[in-house]
């Protein structure tokens, strides 16, 4: 990881603004890039701009923007669609035919840059209320609210959450927006297994330790409604499977670090089990905000903060688990 000094962006739209970036969260996909240089087929070609979970201040605006000015703080949608496909014109721009996606390679730099320009449609007001954390922190809990939407949630569910990184907290922070209450958890970190019983898990545990899966099915017989796959890793999809009640429904949000899942089709066939794949969020990122102004305590998985200059300590720090971290946050503004 290097530092660069390159030309400051430009606006070359009417609808874009210029953004002084401010705050830039370390999700879990900008460290596949760290580390393996790739996701599937989405290679980086060097040098190349990670990042996607930002907040700033809007400092030049095109002169058909209406909603922005400068001076304006906002929280950072990092997918821009065209919205004239038909995946747009669905409703589905999460799944835009031409998306472009800070900080993914073949379509935009990410946004670990002093400045960088977006469309006007990505950015969102940040209420006074807010911080920069909390704005940051919106990103990945729409991806936690819309997962957990597309579950279709009921009060008197019973959910599990294999990996509680910051999207396996977003995904019990919205559960228990639709109060859902029973929700057991796994991961291998104890420090996050902590993190989940004092944010109001009913139950964790470390895989690595123990046997979950009988552990949960001592204290739930008939099993799960649903279960989040927030960790990537296939053995979490064989315990997903196992912990299953028929007609259960799996629900996968963790991006692994290989191509092909493997499924026991004895069991996904007879328990008939509805297999759910979450691409990040669509049209949750204002209910995300609102949320953490009204509700939820999203800011809380930020355990770590990191001057601009020290970004690859932070990067160092995610990859490695260490010293109990949850989210780390970049900082330009100290």
């Amino acid at each position: 990881m290097q530092f660069k000094e390159v030309p400051e962006p430009k606006i070359t739209s009417n609808n874009d603004v210029l953004i002084k970036i401010t705050r830039v969260g370390v999700c879990g996909s900008d460290i596949h890039y760290y580390k393996s240089g790739k996701i599937g087929d989405q290679v980086i070609r060097y040098p190349f701009t990670l990042g996607h979970e930002s907040a700033g201040i809007i400092e030049k605006a095109g002169k058909d923007v209406t909603d922005f000015k400068p001076g304006d703080r906002v929280a950072i949608d990092p997918a821009m669609p065209c919205w004239k496909c038909d995946q747009c014109l669905a409703g589905r721009h999460h799944t835009c035919r031409n998306l472009k996606f800070l900080g993914n390679p073949g379509q935009a730099e990410g946004c670990l840059s002093e400045y960088i320009v977006m469309p006007d449609t990505s950015c969102y007001h940040i209420p006074d209320n807010l911080s920069y954390d909390q704005a940051v922190a919106s990103e990945p809990l729409a991806i936690g609210i819309y997962a957990v939407k597309k579950s279709k949630p009921a009060e008197d569910i019973k959910i599990g959450i294999l990996g509680f990184g910051p999207i396996g907290m977003s995904v019990m922070l919205s559960a228990m927006h639709f109060n859902i209450k029973d929700i057991y958890v796994t991961d291998k970190v104890d420090e996050r297994l902590k993190m989940a019983e004092k944010s109001g898990a009913s139950w964790s545990g470390n895989p690595d330790k123990l046997n979950v899966v009988s552990e949960i099915h001592n204290l739930e017989p008939l099993l799960l409604d649903v279960v989040f796959e927030c960790c990537g890793k296939q053995e979490a999809i064989d315990q997903a499977i196992d912990l299953l009640k028929p007609g259960g429904k799996l629900v996968i949000i963790g991006i692994p670090d290989f191509n092909r899942w493997s499924f026991s089709v004895d069991k996904t066939r007879r328990k008939e089990i509805t297999i759910q794949n979450i691409r990040r969020q669509v049209d949750c990122t204002q209910l995300a905000l609102d949320l953490i102004v009204n509700k939820i305590n999203a800011a809380s998985m930020i355990t770590h903060h990191f001057k601009f200059e020290d970004t690859e300590k932070a990067y160092e720090m995610v990859s490695n688990y260490n010293d109990g971290v949850m989210k780390a946050i970049i900082c330009f503004d100290t």
